[in-house]
């Protein structure tokens, strides 16, 4: 299947979705985590069904080693060397840097700290306007591994719930899936490198938490020593107790509480199956067998047997160690003018701005601002993205009547969960589906008095995980170009 040259008709305005009835993207997503980095090279075949493109075939082309990252010191990732690695990846992968049409950069962990975000994309420069680059909490990761792994998926498929539990080298993040959804998610300080040996076995590595666990267990640690197996095992034996906390659903014990990273999960009901994802998991499922001077091994074989015992089934995940982003698709499409609102016209163009999703209920007379402020929330909170640096993109499907007082109570609701970005000074970006985005937009500044900048279009619809890059306005026709850039997920094909 030969890759079409197609990057114009992405940046020429004046062509149209429909001029473009199918094609090939080559796409790459690199990982690069606290504990491991890798990259998966992939063939995209778009079609465009609806109004639309949709991925309808997916190919991988090649799947990079996993790089354990490397430091110059414990904080400082070695830039020099993951470059190398990448370079010969693209290599290995017989892919030159321009052939790549669109991609996905996604950092974790300590790879997200500043000077490590900045050293990183610079190895991708010339790469920037083709990647969506994103810093991911702990929020988006556990979303992210949700997804990634098909757990997700699966309870769209047994209609029921999924727990995703993603075992790293420095965290464990849980994910509650319904229905397709991703309903809850938190985080704990529990990881296979929380504790690292050199060959000898002698301690190279201790992270806070690692200490923690130890003194839980009665095992003295340090550089240098060499613990014992028994030593090891009643470490690996408290992190269990303490994950298990968390996956039980139960209340939890204080001590566990100080090892969350997110807040505790809200989820109290039935569920129906587990997943695991992330390194661990590889020994979870007998993918690995080799160690890696760390405790990956040990505590998998500990949380199986815990789980295990709970009589929930354990499914085997679409992805383990690489349920992450596989790249991304892109497509343009264009909006009509006729219900667009864009003030001041200089707000656009505006580019890679991240999607949220909420689930506003609009099938009511009236609508609750406290209830459309909570859905907001929930989803900027899920994202990571309550206190962004960045505009923000909220897409809704709109439904019943557009009343003055229906209007009033969704702006109201959108204000109050935006406070924090409009005093940023970011403009106010809503994307719904339907052919009220001018009203909606007059609204917001003529009654709710939004002074900032706002950007309100229709007639697409958007999910979590897209990007967009909204253009110029056109004067010919007063539309204005849209680029949508989805991330793409192993089982989302």
């Amino acid at each position: 299947m030969a890759v079409q040259e197609i990057r114009a008709s992405f940046t020429n305005a004046a062509r149209h979705i429909v001029d473009e009835g199918e094609f090939d993207l080559t796409s790459v997503g690199v990982d690069i985590g606290s504990s491991t980095s890798h990259l998966v090279f992939s063939r995209l075949h778009m079609e465009c069904i609806g109004s639309r493109y949709k991925i309808v075939e997916r190919e991988i082309l090649h799947e990079s080693d996993i790089l354990l990252t490397p430091y110059v010191d414990g904080e400082v990732i070695d830039s020099d060397a993951l470059g190398t690695f990448i370079e010969a990846s693209y290599k290995k992968a017989n892919l030159k840097r321009d052939a790549i049409d669109t991609g996905a950069l996604i950092l974790t962990g300590v790879a997200v700290r500043r000077s490590n975000a900045r050293a990183i994309a610079d190895l991708f420069a010339a790469e920037a306007g083709k990647f969506v680059a994103v810093s991911a909490g702990d929020g988006l990761e556990t979303t992210m591994a949700a997804h990634g792994s098909g757990a997700v998926a699966l309870s769209a498929e047994i209609g029921g719930v999924v727990m995703n539990v993603d075992i790293g080298g420095g965290t464990s993040k849980i994910g509650i899936c319904e229905d397709g959804k991703v309903r809850d998610v938190t985080a704990m300080d529990v990881g296979a490198r929380l504790l690292a040996m050199d060959d000898a076995g002698r301690i190279v590595r201790i992270e806070d938490a690692g200490r923690t666990f130890a003194e839980e267990a009665g095992v003295a640690i340090d550089f240098g020593l060499t613990p014992s197996a028994r030593d090891l095992d009643a470490i690996v034996a408290r992190m269990t107790a303490r994950l298990m906390e968390v996956i039980t659903l139960r209340d939890m014990s204080s001590d566990a509480i100080d090892l969350l990273r997110l807040p505790p999960l809200a989820y109290r009901g039935k569920v129906d199956a587990i997943t695991f994802s992330g390194g661990v998991s590889e020994f979870i499922y007998g993918r690995a067998q080799a160690t890696f001077g760390d405790l990956g091994a040990l505590l998998a074989k500990s949380m199986r047997s815990a789980v295990d015992a709970l009589g929930i089934p354990v499914r085997e995940p679409a992805a383990t160690i690489r349920a992450t982003v596989i790249g991304a698709s892109q497509y343009t499409v264009q909006v009509s003018g006729n219900t667009i609102f864009i003030e001041p016209t200089a707000a656009v163009p505006i580019r890679n701005v991240p999607v949220i999703a909420p689930e506003i209920d609009f099938s009511a007379d009236s609508i609750d601002p406290a209830a459309v402020s909570a859905a907001i929330g929930a989803s900027l909170n899920r994202l990571d993205l309550t206190h962004a640096d960045q505009a923000v993109a909220v897409s809704f499907k709109w439904g019943g009547s557009a009343t003055f007082q229906r209007l009033d109570g969704f702006c109201t609701g959108l204000r109050e969960a935006m406070r924090e970005h409009i005093a940023k000074g970011h403009p106010v970006i809503m994307v719904n589906d339907s052919d009220i985005g001018g009203l909606l937009g007059l609204h917001l500044t003529e009654e709710i008095k939004i002074e900032d900048a706002v950007i309100s279009i229709d007639g697409i619809e958007l999910k979590e995980f897209d990007y967009i890059d909204i253009g110029e306005l056109i004067p010919s026709s007063g539309a204005v170009p849209v680029v949508i850039k989805s991330l793409v997920f192993p089982a989302s094909a």
